[in-house]
Order: structure tokens, then C-alpha cells, then sequence
């Protein structure tokens, strides 16, 4: 068997073919594109460069005027170093610029009356459909033990089965506070 490559003939070369190969060989490996057969590539890395602290900039924060509307405030980086800062404006240290929640002490007199605001939580109205959901499941379980009458029993049986489903649905914690009416004190 005569392998295929010593049968194909080159072409003939020309002048212009022959000065093309020898500046291919004479061009110099780019570090880019590294030449076949060279060692072996070093993986790239990344690299921590540290940064020279900057100025900080002006702080913008968002605060409650005189009335209780919302205000942008700004703390201006050069100002006078004396100058009074607001006491609204977020600790120097908070790294994100943002303070801490105001608490009822700190925010001064909500809304435009200047009483404190109270919230009550009434769960009397869902408390009272349980009871009566309680009182019905009870009297369907009374009247099924009487009852001797097969297509009545399971006319009954249907009834507690649904008032039982209601009662799993409604007796719960997440349904009390979904249900909780909320009114100002």
C-alpha cells in the first residue's frame, strides 16, 4: 500500500510562493499566539491591586421635614469641617449610607396631630366563625349517631366532611392574621 500524501504532486513554485514561506519562517512568534511545541502556557490569574482611599463624596439621605413630608437631605463634603451636620444624617461609619430605622423616641411626632398612633389587631370576627363552625360539627356528629336512615347518613356524612374541610382551612394562625382587622387606637 503507497500512502496518498507521496502521490500528490506540488505545484510548481513560484517566485512569490517561495518569498511568502520565507518570511513566514523569518516572522518572530508573537507572545499572543505562541508557537506550537513551546512550554507549556502559565494560567491566567487574577491579580488584587490595592486603591488608594478616595474623598468620600456628598451623602444624600432621605428624611421627614418640619410637616412630616418626605425630604432629600445632602451632606456636602466641602462644607466647612465646623459646620453643623443634621441630625438625620446617616453615622459616618455606615458603610452603605443608610441609618438605622427610627424608632418611635427618635422620629418626634408622627403625622400632623402629634399624638403617638396606636394599631389594634381584632381577631373576634374569625374567632366567632370558628366557634360556630365548632357548634355545627358538633350538632351534625349528634344528629349522625341517631340517625338510622342510610340516604339521611349520608346526606349528614357529606355535611360534616365539608364542615370538618372548613374547620382545617380556618383554624390556623396564618388565617387569623390574614382575617385580622386592624384599627387606629
Amino acid at each position: 500500500m503507497i500512502p496518498i500524501s507521496g502521490n500528490v504532486s506540488r505545484p510548481a513554485a513560484t517566485p512569490a510562493l517561495r518569498e511568502a514561506e520565507k518570511a513566514r519562517e523569518a516572522r518572530p512568534a508573537s507572545p499572543a499566539y505562541p508557537q506550537q511545541g513551546g512550554g507549556p502556557l502559565r494560567p491566567v490569574k487574577d491579580e488584587y491591586l490595592p486603591e488608594e482611599k478616595r474623598e468620600p463624596y456628598g451623602r444624600y439621605w432621605l428624611g421627614k421635614d418640619e410637616d412630616g413630608s418626605p425630604k432629600i437631605y445632602f451632606d456636602d463634603p466641602e462644607a466647612a469641617e465646623g459646620a453643623p451636620v443634621s441630625p438625620e444624617a446617616p453615622k459616618a461609619e455606615d458603610p452603605d449610607g443608610e441609618k438605622e430605622p427610627m424608632s418611635p423616641e427618635k422620629a418626634g411626632p408622627p403625622g400632623k396631630g402629634g399624638k403617638e398612633e396606636k394599631c389594634i389587631g381584632n381577631t373576634d370576627a374569625v374567632d366567632r366563625e370558628i366557634r360556630k363552625l365548632k357548634e355545627k360539627k358538633e350538632k351534625l356528629e349528634a344528629k349522625l349517631d341517631r340517625e338510622t336512615d342510610e340516604t339521611k347518613r349520608e346526606s349528614l356524612e357529606r355535611q360534616l366532611a365539608q364542615v370538618e374541610n372548613e374547620l382545617r382551612q380556618k383554624d390556623n394562625d396564618a388565617y387569623r392574621r390574614q382575617h385580622t382587622k386592624v384599627t387606629n387606637g
